[in-house]
């Protein structure tokens, strides 16, 4: 959670914002108190939107569908204000994981705990459905496990079973692998759909396996229709119960009063198993974590009516402060009572940094697929041409190879020059070390560590024999000697560290590529082989041979390599266990993180995985070129801009997370080379000596 921010609300009808629990582009959920301190979820919609009556349309069909819900099973409507010029709902708030966070976190449920989630879930859509509703997103991630029981969240997409669909033409709103046959075929849907939707829930939550998979998208839709479903793992128990939930006619499956009855505990409960399930919900790890979140949430609400009264004087403790104080607010993971509407692009709360001192640029807003944005500014005339360097974003400007030889640096804001270094090297490139320097070379070899937002050399090591940087980070800066040795610079005593010999060869057209973490430096050389550094004195902590055919930068985050190849791997960052694997139709390119998972590409499909490699957050996205890009992917808001590869087709493609789809390509016809880099909402692309900020969403 994140405190409130310039322009937030303090107030909204009888309840006090307390902080951000996530964001989009079209609006926001806070957590807020009520008069009495008790916690509340608040979806607000943007003011600048409260004109566009087609999405105050769905704000409103949102309150009035969860409002015509009554069910101990979903998250109350506290109050709605939908006149006013800042529409927003208040629903009970809910603290605990989801299904999904929890079978991720602690496993597959049991048989009692998988029969009491399903006689819970069925009287609940029993509820829902008696409203004249049908939900229409039943999964996982809208199944929140509070201290008391199962709660389905997110009316975003229900309507009644009469009503007709608000999104564009062509589009499907069905999260693959759990949305009914008829769903995925466009064609009327009723209430058994949330019922088909329901035994694929509990398939994965006794097995940690979904019903229906596949390669990609279309795999999972396609046998979803024609398939049946796997339930391979369910004990034969549930076997029968479930199975009966995936007739492809919606006549033939029960009703969610059947399923209710049949699944609730034994007669009185007063059997092992009855026993056993009622249990789940009041002991272990998943009793725990929500208990735990829900006294946290209610200390917060409850401390901040006290420290915060209504018509506090100018002595009263701030808000501000409060949550300063409180400062552990953001490392817990709240399932706020709405759950993520639709309008909030799945943010929560993860927004990209900002760019320095320069301001954000506002995100896009109703872009349509297929339709290329206006670039923020450019293209300019202002790149070196041919292969450059990935550019370096740091403070208000961005820094890469200059046209006119050295580097240079453009204001992120509107594009202007802002200094140019003819001295430096543009072929030794460019790594940030912290938020304000990055480290260059001149061409002598001479390392510079320089201020990003003037250009003004901080430090430098002579004699140091640059030819290619190859990694920073606060405590050190790594680069290719001229020899061809991998050589690092201690920050702190601006001397070399170590030197050790590599089999890399500085001046070829080709070039290693690497990344640093705690204590390793990891290497993917020219040829292939992934070599892990110890930073301390660059020895050899692990390695593995022919990872790949050429270099691809990896990536590293919480002690873990991400590494593309001829699989898709993840290594333990201190010994190089392999963690996970996934192959794939062909090589796979360097994959990119974000903080909801990775994307990586492979034979003409972009793959989202988790970084466990569930495919929990699984989506592909058919790309222009069959062929991998040597490029890293780059995240930057909802979008995921991916290099098609340097054949028939080529481009920038943008990526939606949201949509699940490619939105649009970026210079198609130019097979580059490209560097890409981003931050605070632009996306800086190069190639064939321009660059151009584009907006993302």
């Amino acid at each position: 959670m994140n405190p409130l921010g310039f322009g937030d609300p303090l107030r909204l009808g009888p309840y006090r914002l307390v902080g951000v629990l996530g964001e989009g582009g079209m609006g926001k959920v806070y957590l807020a108190a009520g008069r009495d301190g008790r916690p509340a979820a608040v979806k607000v919609l943007r003011p600048e939107l409260a004109h566009d009556q087609d999405l105050v349309r769905r704000f409103v069909r949102e309150a009035h569908t969860a409002q015509a819900v009554e069910s101990p099973g979903v998250a109350r409507v506290l109050g709605a204000e939908v006149d006013g010029g800042r529409p927003w709902i208040a629903t009970e708030f809910l603290a605990g994981p989801t299904l999904e966070e929890a079978v991720a976190r602690y496993g597959p449920l049991d048989e009692p705990a998988v029969r009491l989630l399903a006689a819970a879930l069925g009287a609940t859509l029993r509820d829902v459905h008696a409203a004249g509703l049908v939900h229409r997103d039943v999964k996982p991630a809208n199944i929140v496990l509070t201290a008391d029981g199962p709660r389905l969240i997110d009316f975003g997409i229900a309507r009644p079973e009469h009503g007709l669909t608000l999104t564009t033409t062509g589009q499907i709103p069905v999260t693959p692998g759990y949305g009914a046959p008829e769903q995925v075929l466009g064609q009327r849907v009723t209430g058994a759909a949330d019922v088909f939707s329901l035994g694929a829930v509990l398939v994965y939550a006794a097995t940690g396996r979904r019903a229906y998979d596949g390669p990609h998208v279309a795999a999972v839709q396609y046998a979803v229709v024609h398939e049946r479903p796997d339930l391979g793992g369910l004990p034969p128990a549930l076997h029968a119960l479930v199975a009966p939930c995936f007739q492809h006619d919606p006549a033939l499956r029960p009703t969610p009063a059947q399923i209710a009855g049949v699944f609730a505990p034994e007669a009185g409960a007063k059997g092992a198993k009855g026993r056993k399930a009622r249990a789940v919900w009041r002991q272990g790890p998943l009793h725990e974590e929500a208990t735990a979140r829900e006294a946290e949430i209610r200390r917060l609400t409850a401390a901040t009516v006290t420290a915060v009264p209504d018509g506090a004087g100018p002595g009263a403790p701030s808000r501000r402060r409060f949550l300063a104080a409180w400062g552990a607010g953001g490392a817990l993971l709240l399932a706020g009572g709405g759950g993520t509407a639709w309008w909030l692009t799945g943010r929560n709360g993860t927004e990209p940094p900002v760019a320095g001192d320069a301001p954000d640029a506002p995100l896009l807003e109703g872009t349509s697929a297929g339709i290329q944005p206006k670039p923020l500014w450019g293209p300019l005339e202002a790149a070196a041409s041919g292969p450059l360097p990935a550019p370096v974003v740091l403070r208000d400007v961005v820094v890469f190879a200059a046209r006119a030889g050295g580097l240079t640096a453009l204001k992120v804001v509107d594009g202007a020059a802002k200094w140019t270094r003819t001295e430096l090297s543009a072929r030794a490139g460019q790594v940030a070390v912290n938020e304000d320097e990055f480290a260059c070379a001149d061409a002598s070899g001479r390392l510079s560590v320089r201020n990003a937002s003037t250009g003004e050399e901080t430090w430098a090591v002579d004699g140091a024999e640059v030819a290619l940087l190859l990694a920073a980070a606060p405590e050190g800066v790594y680069f290719l000697t001229s020899a061809g040795k991998v050589r690092a610079v201690d920050t702190a005593g601006r001397r070399i560290r170590w030197t050790v010999e590599s089999a890399e060869e500085p001046g070829g057209t080709d070039v290693p590529l690497a990344a640093v973490g705690p204590g390793r430096l990891v290497l993917s050389g020219t040829n292939g082989d992934l070599t892990v550094l110890d930073t301390a004195d660059g020895r050899v902590a692990w390695s593995v041979r022919g990872k790949a055919s050429k270099a691809l930068r990896p990536a590293i985050e919480d002690g873990t390599v991400y590494a593309g190849g001829e699989a898709l791997t993840a290594f333990a960052l201190a010994d190089g266990a392999t963690r996970w694997e996934e192959k794939g139709y062909g090589d796979w390119g360097p994959p990119a993180l974000d903080p909801k998972g990775l994307t990586a590409t492979s034979g003409g499909l972009a793959y989202r995985y988790g970084k466990d490699g569930s495919r929990s957050e699984l989506w592909i996205v058919t790309l222009l070129s069959p062929y991998p890009s040597q490029q890293q992917p780059v995240v930057q808001g909802d979008w995921i801009w991916v290099v098609e590869g340097n054949h028939t087709e080529a481009g920038v493609s943008a990526l939606s997370a949201s949509v699940k789809d490619r939105v649009w390509t970026y210079d198609r016809e130019n097979p580059g080379p490209w560097a890409v880099a981003a931050a605070g909402n632009r996306v800086f692309l190069l190639s064939r000596g321009r660059i151009v900020a584009m907006p993302t969403a």
